[in-house]
């Protein structure tokens, strides 16, 4: 599983012209669900994200959380984070999830973050969206999990070794 998180002063997701997410300041997170990637995996970055400090506290440190600060969350789905671009001029989307599986698994991330108090907003899965969002900083973070062992099965899950 991979997440870019933006700390943002708003952002919003249009779908046919039609806005059908929109959160004032907060996190932006773009998330791509991988093959192997399990329920355990959204859950646990769900909290991280919930709780790592990329807000200024009263000496403009980033001491603050966007739970801390009641911010709210705007979670994209981002299949084109689990490309393989490691050859040739074309991506490979090998890595990333199966439709079905990741749609449930991006679901499950959301509703971790809205069982924390959250407020949470989504894009519309599948859909071509046009993302919109004023970075605030800019900071920007990337969470990767690595990817799962060849051959393992699809609801094992290693632990989420997350960078940032």
């Amino acid at each position: 599983m991979k997440a870019v998180l933006q700390r943002v002063a708003w952002a919003r997701v249009v779908v046919d012209g039609a806005v059908v997410g929109e959160i004032g300041a907060g996190l932006l997170v773009l998330l791509g669900v991988e093959r192997g990637d399990a329920s355990s995996d959204a859950t646990e970055l769900a909290e991280r994200l919930a709780q790592y400090r990329v807000f200024a506290d009263e000496r403009g440190r980033m001491n603050r959380s966007v739970e801390d600060v009641q911010g709210a969350v705007l979670v994209v789905s981002q299949f084109t984070l689990c490309a393989d671009v490691s050859k040739g001029r074309r991506p490979s989307f090998d890595p990333a999830e199966a439709p079905e599986r990741a749609e449930r698994l991006y679901s499950e991330f959301v509703s971790a973050l809205a069982a924390r108090g959250l407020r949470t907003a989504t894009g519309r899965f599948g859909a071509h969206m046009a993302v919109e969002s004023c970075n605030d900083g800019p900071v920007t973070f990337l969470f990767e999990r690595r990817g799962p062992a060849p051959g393992r099965d699809h609801g094992a899950a290693d632990p989420p070794q997350v960078l940032a």
